[in-house]
């Protein structure tokens, strides 16, 4: 069954219009995204996987954070084995954004999370056209974001294969500095990881 999105307006509100996925991506028109940004604090001051790496101040400064990011799989229609967001998706037409998040949040990584369990940051736009698999991809979103920072132990997940290769952490400020150097390796949308960079600032001052 094709998925149905809400037509969206700058600030994410629905118009009471609908499109499917399809036409959206080809057409380039407006809907919304749920994006969620798992985050932990660094173990011991080190990355996992990395332990001789020491913190740059810049990520001393945000707190030591880790986010874990997602591989997305190879038949993915856009940037397929590219690290991403922890786990996003489309808000299906007439669903709230905050139910979105905690469904991908399920059916993407296995974590069974309460909607009071996600913490609401910000939303930011994405617009881009790009080829994937030899077809035009055009993407215009408003994306709200969330942030699930409860313990997460990466042999407990549930990985839905045919969206998400693996999944790492990977230090908040390497991921920054990787993407806006353009690393192919990653996907990560930069409006996005602004807003959660910020609001983690915010969140060390209190």
């Amino acid at each position: 069954m094709e998925e149905i999105f809400d037509v969206a307006d700058e600030e994410g509100r629905p118009t009471g219009e609908t499109v499917s996925r399809q036409e959206a991506h080809a057409k380039g028109i407006r809907h919304r995204t749920a994006h969620i940004w798992v985050v932990r604090k660094t173990p011991s001051g080190a990355e996992e996987g990395r332990p001789d790496r020491k913190q740059p101040e810049a990520e001393k400064a945000a707190g030591r954070y880790q986010v874990l990011l997602q591989k997305r799989a190879m038949n993915k229609d856009s940037f397929p084995g590219q690290y991403d967001t922890s786990s996003a998706g489309h808000i299906h037409a007439g669903d709230e954004p905050r139910i979105s998040a905690v469904r991908e949040l399920g059916e993407e990584l296995g974590i069974k999370a309460a909607p009071d369990d996600l913490t609401y940051v910000g939303r930011f736009s994405v617009s881009y056209e790009e080829e994937f698999h030899g077809k035009p991809f055009l993407d215009n979103e408003v994306a709200f974001v969330y942030v699930y920072d409860k313990p997460v132990e990466l042999r407990d997940l549930k990985l839905q294969k045919e969206e998400v290769e693996e999944v790492r952490w990977f230090g908040l400020e390497e991921t920054w500095e990787a993407v806006q150097r353009d690393d192919q390796r990653f996907c990560v949308p930069s409006g996005g990881l602004k807003v959660l960079r910020q609001w983690l600032r915010e969140k060390s001052q209190d």
